[in-house]
């Protein structure tokens, strides 16, 4: 019984290939009423082609649970570091069908 009590602990393995992170400057979010599908871009100035680098999905709790574990980072380093400045919207054409992106 007291080993219930106890919180058990997850062990999460990091290869070297994910360990060492992929680049992206564009996130797409979409949503249906069972998923959010968040893809990850790094779109190249000059360049009129972007490919996906890695497509996350997840489900509405865990999505939840992500944007508040972001909000509550995001105000953590701006306490340490001082406001994030926001940059103008992103104007390209994000049409890849499915609902309207947001990044």
């Amino acid at each position: 019984m007291e080993n219930q009590d106890e919180q058990q602990q997850l062990n999460i393995e990091l290869s070297e290939e994910v360990a060492d992170g992929t680049y992206a400057n564009l996130a797409i979010i979409t949503h249906s009423p069972s998923e959010f599908v968040v893809d990850f871009i790094n779109v190249m100035p000059g360049l009129p082609k972007a490919r996906v680098k890695s497509r996350i999905i997840l489900t509405p709790q865990h999505a939840k649970r992500l944007m508040k574990a972001l909000a509550d980072n995001v105000k953590k380093y701006e306490s340490a570091h001082g406001t994030i400045q926001d940059q103008e919207p992103v104007s390209l054409p994000m049409n890849f069908g499915g609902p309207t992106a947001q990044a």
